[in-house]
């Protein structure tokens, strides 16, 4: 009756050590996610767009092309 009782105690702390570690990788994977929606945000307000930056070009090329005639 012993060797069962021991068993069970090892049983339990393995389980539990599982649960506790599982419980840790899925907060951390929480957190990333959180960190990697912040980061697509500032992205898109600290940059110019493609177009934008076309836009731009096109403006500054024509302007040089006034200054040249």
């Amino acid at each position: 009756m012993e060797m069962d009782a021991l068993l069970n105690m090892v049983f339990a702390a393995v389980i539990s050590g599982l649960g506790w570690w599982i419980k840790s990788q899925h907060d951390e994977i929480k957190r990333v996610t959180i960190l990697l929606n912040r980061t697509r945000e500032e992205l898109g307000r600290d940059y110019v767009s493609k177009t934008d930056s076309n836009q731009v070009l096109m403006q500054i090329m024509s302007k040089f092309d006034k200054l040249e005639e």
